[in-house]
């Protein structure tokens, strides 16, 4: 199992292979539906981001109510296919990683090889297990979204399986 300290670089994603485990510890973002539509909606408006996708991962989750005593709510992964619509334009301005659940389009699968990105999936069903990982949370943009509001997680050892790697090998293909 790899062990990597985000922020994703060139070097890192090559050495990833489909079907590896990884566990990831630095920040990512959280993203759903409607905050990839608005990313998507503001660059095609020639608007600037909320945030810097450069060498950043999004995790496609919104997180359940926090209970008492933790960091954030139970935070499993959507589907990703939802967000193909949107994917090959955040990777064209420097998203380098996407967490996810599901195989992904051709054409998502084709803009990882040309952006140099990596895919990787959570376990569904493991919502509480994520959680665990996750040691700070705040919401950046588009609070109004409530749940899908795009927030900033900090996280310690996050497992993923690497599901689609930047030389465009799937493990739902393969």
């Amino acid at each position: 199992m790899k062990h990597i300290v985000l922020p994703l670089n060139p070097e890192i994603i090559q050495t990833l292979h489909a079907g590896e485990e990884v566990l990831l510890t630095g920040w990512i973002y959280t993203g759903r539906d409607a905050a990839h539509q608005r990313l998507f909606e503001a660059l095609q408006s020639g608007e600037d981001l909320p945030i810097d996708l450069k060498g950043q991962i999004i995790y496609y989750a919104g997180p359940a109510p926090t209970p008492p005593g933790h960091v954030i709510g139970s935070i499993g992964p959507t589907t990703s296919g939802r967000m193909d619509p949107y994917t090959p334009a955040l990777l064209a301005v420097g998203l380098k990683g996407m967490i996810g659940k599901g195989k992904r389009s051709q054409t998502v699968i084709d803009a990882i090889k040309k952006q140099g990105a990596v895919y990787f999936a959570a376990l569904g069903g493991a919502a509480a297990l994520q959680a665990k990982t996750v040691k700070q949370v705040e919401v950046i943009a588009y609070a109004d979204l409530a749940t899908e509001a795009i927030r900033r997680l900090y996280v310690e050892d996050m497992p993923v399986i690497v599901a689609t790697d930047t030389y465009g090998v799937s493990i739902y293909h393969e």
